[in-house]
């Protein structure tokens, strides 16, 4: 299996160079070169697979052997996930016959970030380590400087899975004053010599854009070895198509009538990445039904899915709204989904350009795909907006349905599902999946059974939390919700760097201190 960017070109990485290069030199991210079909008996196979049996079965059908073998995938995540708190690793929670959650947020910083993020620190380690064993004496060892962006998880769970790693350096940006207080801690808390956290003055979406303008920056990156943990890393996707797996399998056996019923996953989405798992898979052959697309007020995905405009700022809004006047971002209770563009949109809109270029060889549709999306990505920065045509968002539509809901639902339905039987107290963002899931269940067939992807721990969100249920009888959060890993988390001594501006030469300054300057690109830790 070779890999290539979705904005055209020729290259073709292995598995291993994809996830140590992370974002393509043209922009474009890293999809496989083809999608593979599940094997003949998958469904007898892989019904009593742990997590970890169902990532090693997987993710072989992406990775050569050549590359990596059997007993070496199985060991790697096995390490992966030997941390996580709950046997299942992701386990599914049954409300009632038709209602369920999957729960992501059991790994070491209670957000679903870890499923994929403890598997791509091992991969780093274990990709250097390898090619490191191959030098000649005194050859100096390649490593690793890793960037990335965060509004909120990523940063602590990508954290967590690098810290201590050898021939690793990591340098996580976030919105100053944007994050949740337990997020900023967990990230700026460790303090180990390879980690950087940089608090950037502006918005989640310009941090990604420093993060990506350095990686476009070929001098820069050849001088640092840029890596990415951000979900523009494909490794990251690949990691989480596996809970939806699990879930498929754990639903069946707890709903009446499986043979009979579709399970619809409802996601809350921000960056595009965790849904986007759930097409590979769905186009891998797991059956589902639309896979749902739950979104704030930070609404970009849901506007393109009503109206085919992928666009910056709303332009039914008057030039006037509040909602422009921040670059087209809300702060809202759920910060992790404050993002005003996707990036993992990028990979689905390669696939409908590809679908629907006209019928020719496999080479040429790819590189007219490539070609496309180079177009829509340049219309994006230049203008703000890109509108596809009526065909392609009909593609769009045949394997997606969105929806957007404001705070106000968001605590609505905190507090609905907390009153409930069974109580259930659900975090911000898994609040926003739980409401859209029920504005669509309404438009549902008998058949279908959904299944709410709940990303993060409610503790993480405490403020949102407590603001929803502090009028509920019988509510404690110290006692219900603050588990012992975030007592005293607010009072640790903390590290972190402040940039005054989101600047690509502030941040590279950053950098350029704290890696070095006699050979930048090497790091031993």
């Amino acid at each position: 299996m070779k890999y290539f960017s979705t904005r055209g070109g020729d290259d073709l990485l292995t598995f291993e160079e994809a996830v140590l290069t992370g974002l393509a030199p043209n922009g474009g991210l890293y999809i496989p070169e083809r999608i593979p079909s599940l094997p003949q008996n998958w469904q007898e196979e892989w019904s009593s697979y742990s997590f970890v049996d169902l990532s090693v079965a997987v993710l072989s059908l992406y990775i050569s052997p050549d590359e990596l073998s059997h007993d070496e995938l199985r060991a790697l995540v096995n390490r992966s996930y030997d941390t996580f708190r709950h046997p299942d690793i992701t386990p599914v929670v049954k409300l009632n016959d038709k209602e369920f959650i999957l729960e992501l947020f059991h790994g070491p910083t209670f957000a679903f970030k870890d499923v994929a993020l403890q598997l791509l620190g091992n991969l780093f380690e274990f990709f250097l380590s390898r090619r490191n064993s191959r030098k000649s004496p005194g050859e100096r060892p390649e490593s690793l400087t890793v960037l990335g962006a965060t509004s909120g998880d990523t940063g602590s769970a990508a954290i967590y899975g690098l810290r201590g790693k050898n021939n690793v350096s990591i340098f996580i940006l976030h919105p100053k004053g944007r994050v949740s207080p337990v997020q900023e801690a967990q990230m700026t808390t460790v303090t180990d010599s390879n980690v950087h956290n940089i608090a950037v003055r502006g918005t989640f979406d310009a941090c990604q854009d420093i993060v990506k303008a350095l990686f476009a920056d070929k001098p820069f990156n050849d001088k640092y070895h840029l890596g990415a943990v951000n979900s523009i890393n494909w490794a990251r996707i690949l990691a989480q198509t596996v809970y939806y797996f699990l879930a498929y399998f754990h639903v069946r056996r707890q709903i009446p009538h499986p043979e009979s019923s579709e399970i619809q996953f409802v996601v809350p989405t921000g960056n595009f990445g965790d849904i986007l798992a759930g097409y590979y898979a769905k186009r891998m052959g797991l059956p589902m039904g639309k896979l749902v697309i739950a979104t704030n007020s930070n609404d970009i995905l849901t506007r393109f899915w009503h109206s085919g405009r992928y666009e910056k700022i709303d332009s039914t809004l008057g030039s006037t709204s509040g909602k422009q006047a921040d670059g087209g971002v809300q702060a809202t209770l759920s910060p992790a989904m404050d993002i005003l563009v996707s990036s993992n949109f990028e990979r689905l809109l390669w696939y409908l350009a590809y679908e629907s270029s006209n019928p020719a060889s496999d080479s040429t549709r790819r590189a007219t795909a490539g070609a496309v999306v180079d177009d829509w990505t340049k219309s994006l920065k230049s203008t703000g907006r890109v509108e596809v045509p009526v065909e392609v968002l009909e593609l769009a539509r045949r394997d997606f349905l969105a929806e957007r809901v404001s705070d106000d639902q968001t605590l609505q339905t905190i507090k609905q599902f907390f009153i409930g039987t069974p109580s259930y107290i659900a975090d911000p963002h898994t609040a926003v999946g739980l409401s859209v899931a029920r504005i669509i269940s309404a438009k549902n067939t008998p058949s279908i059974v959904q299944v709410v992807l709940s990303t993060a721990h409610p503790a993480k969100f405490s403020e949102a939390v407590t603001k929803a249920l502090s009028a509920s009888q019988g509510f404690d959060f110290d006692r219900d919700l603050l588990p012992q890993e975030f007592r005293g988390l607010l009072e640790k001594e903390r590290r972190v760097i402040d940039v005054d501006e989101p600047s690509d030469d502030l941040v590279k300054k950053v950098i350029e201190s704290k890696v070095g300057s006699a050979d930048p690109g090497v790091r031993d830790v």
